[in-house]
């Protein structure tokens, strides 16, 4: 084996972590997805909008699926080439910069693409590894604030 090769990918830090919080829904939640279920159906019924009347029961249908599922663990290393999740690569070539986000008692590092139209990586973190996570992004990439733009507050409020 190549020794530049086992250096390049030399890991620096690794850590397991969420995929993402879940955060409680009460009876409340449910029952206001159901409200909005059932308006916008018949609205869509009263439409004739059939194609939106599937729209919407699938994504009801999904939303309580994905809400009831626990998150997996997850492990993940940052290497000279990039962040690893599992056996994705999250190349440093492809993010123009990161910021740390902390949501309550959780932290995690947003990646901010260079694409236009990508999304952003969160990737939570313990508080313990902290420090040494933050530097070695820091050492790759420019560091920035975070703020939350309107998908990421929606998602936030709706609890999703």
């Amino acid at each position: 084996m190549d020794k530049k090769k086992v250096v390049a990918n030399k890991e620096i830090v690794n850590w397991d972590a969420k995929e993402y919080i879940q955060t409680e829904k009460n009876a409340w939640w449910y029952v206001g997805l159901v409200v909005v279920t059932i308006l916008l159906g018949a609205l869509s019924i009263y439409l004739k909008w059939w194609t939106f009347t599937a729209l919407i029961v699938l994504s009801a249908v999904a939303l309580v699926m994905y809400s009831v599922r626990p998150p997996r663990v997850l492990h993940y290393s940052l290497t000279n080439k990039g962040l690893s999740e599992g056996n994705r690569l999250y190349s440093y070539e492809e993010y123009k910069s990161f910021g740390v986000y902390q949501d309550g008692k959780h932290y995690a590092i947003m990646l901010t693409p260079r694409k236009r139209f990508s999304p952003r990586v969160a990737v939570y973190f313990p508080k313990e590894s902290g420090e040494k996570i933050v530097d070695a992004f820091g050492a790759r990439l420019p560091m920035e604030e975070v703020k939350l733009d309107f998908l990421d507050k929606l998602v936030k409020f709706l609890r999703i």
